[in-house]
């Protein structure tokens, strides 16, 4: 088909889904040279991938309101595209989509759109159902006559976060890095459970370093892990930028953390994932590229809280209940961790 001449992609968040969107966009350059797609991207989101080559963003200020959508507006005046990918189906996206003037208007399936979302599209990609969220994003060139068969990333790490995470992380030494906050607390595991496994690794040999955003939510939960620590690690919480963390997931061989933005970003570059899923499906929504290190109390969670197999549930059901991720046993957790270790010959 001949390519076409303009597409805005409509995702704004979280920093794990935009890394879902990254292999979506290389493949449309794979395909289609000449075309410069135009991604409207969350602010802080953007930290992270607005630095893609051969990508013009536009930012969505999310906390200004319907005052950042109509900045959106004013940055794509006198524009129409070819297609709009609209990969979000939250009310406020759906809103957002009608800044958008586009030919083709490309959303979910009816199973997967809520808040409105069939209001503002035209077209859907295929409905499927076991589908990873990267996936089901990668699927959204379907309808353009594409077909994402390679997943890339390559997302850019400056040379100064490069130096950075070298100053932190010297010499060679396997390091586990921490990042034990989801902003979907529920996801989160107790903080003497973290401490625990942890402090295994550090009796291992292992560098152990708390990471970790500048929030308050993120500042209290390593200051109560730090607590319950009986070897202290290095705490960079607050420390580090989107990028200064992409450099630290190259330098680090392993992760652990709760369903996530860093999971995802430690996924693109190789890390592996000691992910804790039981308010989420692994299959869904975990490490695209290798769940092997996962600990998955997801069915188990289904059966306790909801009286049936995750089988029998939607697709993507999240079972975020208070107690939820105490399914998940210290034991389990350093399991995986030596299993993850051998794998790659530090154990």
């Amino acid at each position: 088909m001949t390519p076409p001449a303009s597409i805005c992609l409509l995702r704004t968040s979280a920093i794990g889904d935009v890394t879902h969107v990254v292999p979506l966009v290389r493949t449309l350059q794979a395909a289609w040279a000449q075309t410069e797609p135009t991604w409207i991207v969350g602010k802080l989101e953007r930290r992270l991938v607005g630095d893609l080559p051969g990508v013009n963003f536009v930012t969505f200020d999310k906390g200004a309101g319907f005052a950042g959508m109509r900045e959106v507006g004013k940055a794509l005046e006198g524009k129409r595209f070819d297609a709009l990918l609209h990969m979000q189906v939250a009310l406020r996206s759906n809103l957002l989509s009608l800044f958008v003037k586009a030919d083709r208007r490309i959303g979910y399936d009816k199973a997967r759109a809520k808040d409105g979302h069939g209001l503002v599209i035209g077209e859907r990609i295929p409905a499927r159902t076991g589908e990873h969220v990267l996936d089901a994003i990668g699927s959204f060139c379907e309808p353009l006559g594409l077909k994402q068969t390679q997943v890339r990333w390559d997302i850019p790490i400056p040379e100064e976060a490069h130096a950075w995470a070298a100053e932190q992380l010297p010499g060679d030494t396997p390091t586990l890095l921490v990042s034990p906050t989801s902003s979907h607390t529920l996801r989160n595991w107790q903080p003497e459970r973290y401490a625990a496994v942890m402090d295994h690794a550090s009796t291992r040999g292992w560098r152990v370093v708390l990471v970790g955003g500048p929030s308050p939510l993120e500042r209290s939960m390593a200051d109560a892990v730090l607590v319950a620590c009986k070897r202290a690690p290095l705490d960079l919480t607050g420390k580090d930028t989107l990028k200064k963390m992409m450099a630290m997931l190259t330098r680090a061989p392993m992760l652990l953390t709760p369903d996530s933005g860093p999971m995802h970003m430690a996924n693109t570059v190789g890390c592996k994932v000691l992910g804790l899923h039981a308010a989420s499906n692994p299959n869904r929504s975990g490490p695209y590229s290798d769940r092997r290190w996962c600990v998955d109390k997801y069915d188990e969670a289904s059966r306790k809280y909801l009286g049936k197999p995750a089988s029998d549930i939607p697709w993507g059901s999240k079972i975020e209940k208070p107690g939820v991720m105490d399914l998940i046993g210290v034991d389990e957790v350093i399991e995986r961790f030596e299993a993850c270790a051998a794998h790659l010959g530090l154990a």
